[in-house]
Order: structure tokens, then C-alpha cells, then sequence
């Protein structure tokens, strides 16, 4: 879908248009769902905040202005409630234990290829949970949107050069994880 298509489609869906939204949907949700599963901490609250992020869409929509991208306006969207999210878990947090809050769904069965992609799907997903919401945030508009620097810059409201000191803390912390791990995993099979 072409960026002029997408906008008829929102026009439409700010007239109430209820075919536009599955349009709009269809061509949006898997990177909507991605980008909230790289965002957030816990598993469980990603579809809660994927609804939040339509919610706020349909809020939003009559503030949107068609000379921005509608992706890069999506992805801030998405990224202020992904932070809005984590802020409230914090505050949870303080009053309840953080192992209850924070309970692993059991890995989904599948042929052996699947099951490798899951597994290096959740390591990754695991490594980038590691860091600061603000390094992770950089890192996924970067690698998994490709933005530049500047185009995160504007989409954050933040300088470049914190752009690109956050980027490169976080690979640098994402690399000494992804070490340990390797490492980790080598002694396991040494001991054997």
C-alpha cells in the first residue's frame, strides 16, 4: 500500500469508515505487534498495549498531519505508549513482587526450523531487555525500522548525539550479554 493509498484509507476511517480500519490494520499490525513485543518487558502485556496503541490511533487520528509520514508518526504513537505502559508497570512494581509480575509463557511447539527462529526471536527479545527503555527504543527504530539518527532525533525530540550515545551504549551492552551467554553455553557443552 502506497503512502497516498494509506492516507484515503485514513480519511476514510476519520468518517467512522469501518472497512478503512481493516485496511489500515491489515497493513499495519505486524509491524505494530513487533514493535511492542521489542518495547516491552513482560509477554503478557503486549496485547494489551497493541490495543492501547489502536485506541490512541483512533484518538490521534484527527491530529495527524498527512505532510509527516504516517509511519513515523505511528511509531511515536506506539513508542509514547510502550513508555506509558512501562511507567505504570514501574509503579506497580513498587507495590507488588517483580517475579509475579513477571511470569514466562511456556514456548510455543512447532517444527524444528520454527522452533530455532522462536529461540533466537526470545534471545534477542531477552538481550534487549537487558537495557534501558531508552537505549532499547533507539535500538529498535534503528535495526528493526531502520531510521537514521536524525529520523530517530526528531521522532524522540531528543539531540543526535544522544541518539547516537544511547545506540552505542546499547550495542555495547547488548555485545557483553551476548558474551556471557556464548561463554555460558561453551562451558555447559565442555562439562558434558
Amino acid at each position: 500500500m502506497t503512502e497516498q493509498d494509506l492516507h484515503v484509507w485514513l480519511s476514510k476511517m476519520k468518517q467512522g469508515d469501518r472497512d478503512a480500519f481493516k485496511h489500515v490494520y491489515e497493513h499495519i499490525r505486524d509491524d505494530v505487534y513487533r514493535t511492542v513485543s521489542f518495547l516491552i518487558n513482560n509477554r503478557q502485556d503486549v496485547h494489551d498495549v497493541v490495543s492501547e496503541v489502536y485506541i490512541e490511533l483512533f484518538k490521534s487520528l484527527p491530529n495527524y498531519d498527512r505532510r509527516q509520514p504516517f509511519r513515523s508518526w505511528l511509531n511515536g504513537l506506539i513508542i509514547r505508549q510502550a513508555h506509558n505502559w512501562n511507567r505504570k508497570i514501574w509503579r506497580k512494581l513498587r507495590l507488588f513482587e517483580r517475579s509475579t509480575l513477571l511470569a514466562e509463557e511456556p514456548p510455543d511447539a512447532g517444527t524444528e526450523n520454527e522452533l530455532l527462529q522462536n529461540e533466537r526471536r526470545e534471545e534477542v527479545g531477552a538481550l534487549l531487555q537487558k537495557l534501558s527503555y531508552k537505549q532499547r527504543e533507539v535500538l529498535v527504530l534503528r535495526y528493526y525500522h531502520e531510521y537514521s539518527f536524525e529520523e530517530i532525533a526528531d521522532l524522540l525530540s531528543i539531540p543526535v548525539g544522544t541518539v547516537k550515545s544511547r545506540h552505542r551504549l546499547g550495542l555495547e551492552k547488548l555485545r557483553k550479554h551476548a558474551e556471557r551467554i556464548t561463554e555460558n553455553k561453551e562451558a555447559v557443552f565442555h562439562v558434558h
